[in-house]
């Protein structure tokens, strides 16, 4: 141990920053940080490991389909980088030892252990190369659910790392609960003597930020413990740990798990943790998809990735796995690029771009569409009808075609007779195919 922690006889709560009887605060300290993005940034999934624990459990096969799902949705180009799986039951295993022998290269397969030697023999008699390693690192943790020193738990951690390191495994060091940790006292001299390990055995050695309560802030001038972007800085340039080695690990307890993801990425962090859909511990974790989307802006494209298979995941997941997404969750929900304002339908039919800000049809195979409702002017009838069968140039229905004027009224007289819910994809078809002249039924059947 080079580097020690700084012992203290009572735990450091920060009661100040979290009160427990109020809510917990943002205290600025108005320093600047630079913006310094790593030229590589990728993704990791924890869909099997933390994603899995908060809802209904996988069989093996459905982790081996979703797993496959995965390295379609990469596609070869290496964004979606590693997925993790747990050990502890026959299950789990089988599923490791099935997806290890597909052969992908991405994503690459990774474990999930606590902190002592008889779970490290399961990553061993696995033949897995790399694994996580809880490591609490707040004094919540340390003292309260641990019982121990700081010096204790620093000695604990670095022995199972040099195990891993003995045995040629890279170990994840997933530094629970880092924005609560005295990041001096603790988490830097952690962190740095895990990099002199790193340095002796000549393997990397990784550290996970781990935001367990989704407690971080991604603005610039916040104080720590909270503050991301002086997590991220402060592990590169303080514990001299690589970006590539550095990992961000969020939930969205308050609303931020995204733009921390972000602001780990745009402060040196190489890797974000994610999962599908968001699925994870209490509110979520951060979603996969929504890092996708954020890559693809900061960098400018998204290499060789089919982002149509969202689609695939999101249908395996409701039929398969009885899980709802909600309609309104972006880019898979339902409802996410479904106009309701006749005023913006109107906007569609003339100019696609107005209300739709990237091509969801060809980049995410998701047409925009309209919702029909009491609200709904001939516009959404008429982009409706378009954009369901694929009606273009002369034969598009415009607002002016008196044509819809009798599908227009029926719906009036549906909600005039009390209707509250929405006209169906159902009811509008038959709809068309009841009241448009024979010449367009044909095309649209």
């Amino acid at each position: 141990m080079k580097y020690n922690a700084i012992d203290v006889l009572k735990p450091n709560l920060y009661k100040d920053i979290f009160p427990y009887d109020e809510l917990p605060k943002v205290i600025f300290n108005n320093i600047q940080l630079p913006v310094s993005p790593p030229e590589n940034i990728w993704i990791t999934d924890t869909t099997f490991r933390d994603g899995q624990q908060s809802m209904t459990s996988m069989t093996t096969e459905q982790m081996v389909r979703i797993y496959d799902m995965l390295h379609k949705l990469d596609n070869g180009s290496g964004i979606i980088r590693q997925t993790e799986f747990f050990l502890y039951t026959e299950k789990d295993r089988k599923a490791v030892k099935k997806c290890m022998a597909r052969g992908y290269e991405f994503p690459q397969i990774t474990s999930w252990i606590r902190a002592n030697k008889e779970d490290f023999k399961l990553v061993k008699e696995m033949g897995i190369k790399e694994t996580g390693i809880l490591m609490s690192c707040s004094d919540y943790h340390i003292f309260k659910k641990l019982k121990k020193t700081r010096k204790e738990a620093m000695a604990m951690y670095l022995g199972i790392a040099k195990d891993a390191l003995d045995n040629g495994i890279t170990p994840r060091c997933h530094f629970e609960d880092i924005t609560r940790a005295d990041f001096f006292g603790f988490v830097i001299p952690l962190a740095r003597n895990l990099m002199e390990l790193s340095k002796e055995a000549n393997i990397d050695v990784k550290i996970r930020a781990c935001d367990t309560l989704g407690l971080g802030i991604p603005h610039n001038g916040v104080e720590l413990p909270r503050s991301v972007p002086m997590i991220i800085h402060g592990l590169k340039t303080y514990a001299k740990v690589p970006s590539e080695s550095i990992e961000w690990h969020g939930h969205n307890d308050y609303h931020s798990v995204v733009p921390n993801a972000v602001a780990s990425w745009l402060y040196g962090g190489s890797s974000v943790n994610t999962t599908l859909f968001g699925i994870g511990e209490r509110v979520g974790n951060c979603p996969l998809e929504a890092m996708i989307i954020e890559y693809g802006q900061l960098k400018g494209n998204t290499k060789t990735m089919n982002l149509q298979i969202i689609n695939d995941l999101a249908e395996f997941f409701e039929k398969e796995l009885n899980y709802q997404i909600p309609p309104k969750t972006p880019f898979v929900g339902s409802e996410f690029n479904v106009t309701k304002a006749g005023i913006h339908a109107d906007g569609l039919l003339k100019n696609e771009e107005i209300y739709n800000s990237f091509d969801t049809r060809k980049i995410l195979g998701r047409s925009p569409l309209v919702a029909i409702n009491n609200y709904s002017s001939i516009s959404s009838i008429a982009y409706f009808i378009n954009g369901y069968f694929n009606k273009n140039g002369e034969n598009k229905f415009s607002k002016n075609d008196g044509r819809l004027i009798p599908i227009k009224k029926w719906i009036d007289k549906e909600y005039e007779n009390g209707r509250t819910t929405n006209i169906s994809t159902e009811e509008m078809v038959e709809l068309a195919n009841i009241y448009l002249v024979d010449e367009y039924r044909e095309s649209l059947i």
